[in-house]
């Protein structure tokens, strides 16, 4: 099935967000490919997508279809190899180290293994998605501590800020990863499977704090999951089936 165009229900916003507002996520014709033992495999095919201020955008499809890929290429965690990837103003194609630090200061990423740093504690690590921050910096350690400690406290987690990563259980190393993530009240936030470890409470109480976000920081969020119990946070469901968008 072809993908669609960027003027598509898949590329345009939610029926009722301004549809008058630059995207912050603007995607045109990309395509991306793994070269494996001398033979090319497509993963992304004629990808166009559009995300605009204040919405949320899931991710669904099969396992391989995709979808951790366009995501880490969204935070220039990945280079673009073909077509328009335009984030946060920036054009990615071809961009220098420079652009791509400046962009991933303005992105919170939540990975699916949490990443947290073993030797610090979980006010520690969530000290550290502030601290690339230089208006943060400028604000000094008490600040960031005490910005830290509130995320924590509305993770539920505010008795284990001084606990140390392996003091803690999986669920509760991802909602540190979460707490990291949101803290500097990033312009676009990306989750892959940001509930996949957390219990049905946790999971409802993470997504709310992303629909918080997006909703009062005016954030773009887009997230992979097969959590079909947080579909409803969504604005938008975009399917991904063999690299391809097939479905919003």
């Amino acid at each position: 099935m072809a993908a669609p165009d960027p003027t598509s229900s898949a590329a345009a916003p939610a029926a009722d967000s301004d549809l008058t507002s630059t995207p912050l996520i603007r995607v045109e014709h990309l395509h991306h490919a793994f070269s494996e033992v001398g033979i090319t495999k497509p993963v992304l095919r004629d990808i166009s997508l559009c995300v605009h201020p204040g919405e949320i955008v899931i991710l669904t499809g099969p396992s391989g279809s995709g979808k951790t890929t366009l995501l880490t290429m969204l935070g220039g965690l990945r280079a673009a190899q073909s077509g328009s990837l335009r984030i946060l103003g920036a054009e990615l194609l071809q961009a220098d180290q420079a652009t791509l630090t400046r962009l991933r200061r303005q992105v919170g990423f939540i990975f699916q293994a949490h990443n947290l740093l073993p030797y610090l504690t979980a006010l520690e690590n969530v000290r550290v998605g502030l601290e690339v921050h230089p208006h943060w910096l400028q604000r000094g350690r008490a600040a960031m501590d005490g910005q830290g400690a509130a995320l924590l406290e509305r993770v539920g987690l505010a008795e284990r800020a001084r606990y140390y990563p392996e003091k803690l259980s999986g669920g509760q190393k991802q909602r540190v990863a979460i707490a990291r993530a949101l803290a500097p009240e990033p312009r676009l936030l990306l989750a892959d499977e940001p509930t996949a470890a957390l219990d049905k409470e946790s999971g409802r109480m993470a997504v709310e704090l992303f629909r918080r976000l997006a909703d009062e920081q005016q954030a773009a969020i887009v997230m992979v999951t097969h959590d079909n119990k947080v579909l409803d946070i969504a604005d938008r469901v975009v399917q991904l089936e063999e690299g391809q968008l097939v479905e919003s």
